[in-house]
């Protein structure tokens, strides 16, 4: 019996074998440009024995020799490629070729990577949206956007209408972890949550994953957002951008040297509200003494410069650079006031890939990230006399810096297994908050502000893809990760797990489970993303966040059409998660020291649970795709010191939420698309009732007598007890794409909000006469509800060569 037992083992790891085994491995690159290529299916047809390219394009197998070899690789997008090995006798180095297929004949493409037969895979509640499709999507003024794009998946929520925040599963914005290029970006918006900072032209891949999160991943409690940049073209200069209503964008790639060896991505964007607003502000102000400025711009940068070191080594340089601006100046005979608030990210990343024989494959990447918020404010009064008056100025600042190394091996031992292992660490700086106030009414200046936090967070780990029969594929994984403080050390282990159980041909049963720890978190009044939120750490006052999740559910793969179908269910416990006690904020001081505003004393940690039932059928290429989306969930919040300790909806429940999304290939020259949406309301807080606040009227000689204060009270129900009507909105667009001797153009017209429905943005209570027919007046509370985006129509014009 302990015979039999051992070599059970030893088989199943592909250890004991008769055959003599071998090893082919090589690159999969896209022709001409030579973008490596993640995510391609290399397999034996007829046969077990596959596998897919990492996010650099590498791939390994391990078979059995024998008289003749023949292997399949496959993509979306590109020309299926065979290659025929004859005899496979001996450890094979074969890098491949993809060339991508004419975009007019893109309609018949037909091949499938392993990733899109989702009943094939052992992972499980992940999203990938092919970049192309991203871009045919009707999009908010015409900006196409990765984040809006996402909220229009199941189980992913959104905030307020037009906002790029993303609450997937029950959580809030701080417990998604975006990833570009390895860096981790902490705020990703622009405008004030209207635009993310993500511009589609400079990205290669994005993949979101709300479940079964793999080992490797870390730090965050509900999704993960790992997007790649292009690398850039080394046949020639490639060039790609577009002009819109308020902003415009240019991408340019190609090679550095003429051996083809290093190339570089050069991405910019940058809004011009502040240029068109500045001739229209300045014609209503001529014949005014004191001149209003107000202005608003965002910009970002995105660059990479790869360099092939050889066969075995490879070194990329990438970073992003943004940030907004908006500012309020007024210049007068009687006043001098100027105003601003800016905000931006800046990431910068150093990667460094190695081969270490053909079957174990290392990356090591050095990784910055900086994220700052800033308000400024200063005021000057002016006397007739053109002397100077009272003046005041005020600062407010937080900033957040990373340091970061991580080392990720990807080892493939036979074609049962294929493990990843590695160790990461962050040296993070945090600077909650720090205000400054000046004033000649003020006896001294204020200065206030919250010490600044050194810390600590690594994380090590193993996960092992393992397929002991063909029916049946596996992930299981082991984090450990620790986060050290000034004061205390915290060491939390993350076991991971999910499965798939293969019913029938493309059709199968997964199951996963996954435990997450957070050790930064983001403290907010709005929930709307703005930059006032706060990033703060865990301290030995504040504990690590931690959730517990599992899901189960089937996938099934149609050929004809080629169609994804998948139904999950999913139960997740979250502890130890923050908010703002009642009537706090970010500026918030501590009573008992008067110059630190501690927001550890602001806070209060309670428990939430989150549960629901997503379905998904998608369409990812031919003439017509697209997908449907459906969730229903309940999610729920209970805080000792929150609704006086009673359970509550948290603002971005939503019980019901759909998405229909459409992109027809109506000619090879038009593309038609249309998305609609419907979600139930938010869960809000607003008054019951309002009283009038009278006091004694100490001047009169009768006491008994009241006078108005002319302030009214609020009195509150529970929280977040009221529903907001429901949302819906359809959004319409049409391309006209044509191409020309030296480039390709393509003109765009959409329709946000097609059938101008007056979603509900905010709701205010308002007092409104009522005269009865005695002709006496009398009023009376209603509840008002506003708007905020009419029918928009939009319109750009793009470019490619």
């Amino acid at each position: 019996m302990r015979l039999f037992f051992t070599c059970f083992f030893l088989l199943s790891s592909g250890i004991c074998f008769s055959q003599n085994l071998l090893t082919i491995s090589g690159f999969v690159r896209e022709s001409g440009s030579q973008e490596q290529l993640p995510g391609v299916n290399v397999f034996v047809p007829g046969t077990a024995f596959g596998t897919v390219t990492n996010t650099y394009g590498f791939y390994s197998l391990t078979l059995p020799a024998a008289d003749s070899l023949r292997l399949i690789y496959s993509f979306v997008g590109y020309e299926k490629t065979e290659r025929l090995l004859s005899p496979f006798s001996q450890n094979t180095t074969l890098n491949i070729f993809l060339a991508s297929v004419n975009q007019l004949d893109e309609v018949t493409v037909s091949a499938r990577r392993q990733e899109d037969y989702v009943s094939r895979s052992a992972q499980m509640s992940q999203v990938e949206i092919p970049i192309q499709q991203i871009k045919k999507i009707p999009a908010f003024f015409g900006e196409k956007d990765v984040l809006k794009v996402l909220q229009l998946m199941p189980g992913v929520q959104k905030g307020t209408e037009g906002q790029t925040g993303l609450y997937v599963r029950g959580g809030g914005p701080d417990q998604n972890l975006i990833i570009l290029d390895d860096a981790v970006v902490y705020n990703a918006s622009h405008l004030f949550g209207f635009f993310s900072i993500f511009n589609s032209d400079a990205l290669k891949s994005v993949e979101l994953t709300k479940g079964g999160f793999p080992a490797r991943y870390g730090g965050r409690l509900s999704s993960v957002l790992d997007m790649n940049m292009k690398e850039g073209s080394k046949d020639k200069l490639h060039g790609e951008g577009g002009i819109g209503l308020i902003s415009s964008r240019l991408t340019l790639e190609g090679p550095l040297t003429k051996s083809k060896k290093a190339s570089f991505l050069v991405s910019g964007r940058r809004t011009y509200i502040d240029i068109l607003a500045a001739p229209l502000i300045k014609s209503q102000q001529r014949n005014d003494p004191t001149q209003v400025r107000p202005g608003y711009y965002f910009y970002d940068l995105n660059a990479k410069v790869n360099v092939d070191l050889g066969a075995k080594d490879k070194l990329y340089l990438s970073g992003y650079f943004g940030r907004d601006r908006f500012y309020a100046n007024e210049i007068g005979p009687e006043i001098d006031s100027r105003n601003g608030l800016d905000w931006g990210n800046a990431t910068a990343t150093l990667r460094w890939n190695h081969l270490f024989g053909q079957k174990l494959f290392a990356n090591t990447s050095l990784i910055a990230s900086n994220f700052n918020f800033g308000v400024n404010s200063y005021t000057k009064d002016i006397y007739e006399d053109g002397s100077s008056g009272d003046e005041f100025s005020l600062d407010y600042t937080s900033k957040i810096r990373d340091f970061g190394i991580k080392t990720d091996f990807d080892f493939y031992p036979n074609t049962q297994h294929a493990i990843k292992f590695g160790v990461q660490a962050t040296f993070h700086r945090f600077v909650p908050s720090a205000l400054a106030i000046q004033g000649s009414f003020f006896d001294q200046s204020i200065e206030r502000s919250v010490r600044p936090v050194n810390s600590v967070e690594s994380g090590i780990y193993v996960e092992d893809t393992w397929q002991p029969f063909n029916a049946l594929k596996m992930n299981v994984g082991f984090r450990l990760s620790s986060f050290t403080t000034e004061s205390k050390n915290y060491i939390r282990p993350e076991p991971r797990f999910s499965a798939a159980l293969r019913l029938a041909k493309d059709f199968s049963f997964k199951v996963s489970y996954a435990h997450m720890n957070q050790y930064v978190h983001l403290l907010s009044n709005t929930g709307l993303g703005l930059p006032t939120d706060l990033w703060v750490p865990t301290t030995d006052r504040v504990a690590p966040q931690q959730s517990k999740q599992i899901a189960a559910g089937f996938a099934k793969d149609l050929e004809n059409p080629a169609l994804t179908l998948t139904l999950e269910g999913y139960y997740k416990d979250m502890n130890n998660i923050l908010n703002y006690k009642e009537g706090s904020s970010f500026l918030s001081l501590d009573g008992e020291n008067a110059n630190e505003l501690n927001w550890e004393n602001n806070v209060t940690s309670g428990r939430g649970w989150s549960y629901g039932t997503e379905f998904l059928i998608q369409k990812k290429y031919g003439r017509l795709s697209g997908w449907i989306g459906y969730t229903l969930s309940w999610t729920q919040w209970k805080f000792p010191e929150l609704n006086f300790g009673q359970t509550f909806f948290p603002r971005y429940d939503r019980r019901h939420d759909l998405s229909v999304v459409g992109i027809f290939e109506l000619t090879k020259r038009i593309t038609l698309s249309a998305t609609w949406v419907y979600g139930t309301g938010n869960a809000l807080t607003i008054p019951l009732s309002t009283y009038n606040v009278y006091r004694d009227n100490a001047t009169s000689p009768y006491n008994q007598f009241l006078d108005w204060t002319g302030r009214g009270v609020n009195e509150y129900g529970a929280k977040n007890s009221f529903r907001a009507e429901p949302f819906h909105r359809m959004d319409i667009a049409v391309q006209f794409r044509k191409k020309l001797k030296h480039h390709e153009r393509t003109w765009e017209f959409g329709v946000y909000n097609a059938y101008n429905r007056r979603n509900p943005f905010f709701y205010d209570i308002a007092s409104e006469p009522v005269t009865n027919a005695a002709g006496t007046t009398t009023y009376r509370n209603v509840l008002k509800r506003y708007s905020l985006f009419p029918f928009l129509p939009s319109f750009s014009y793009n470019f490619k060569f």
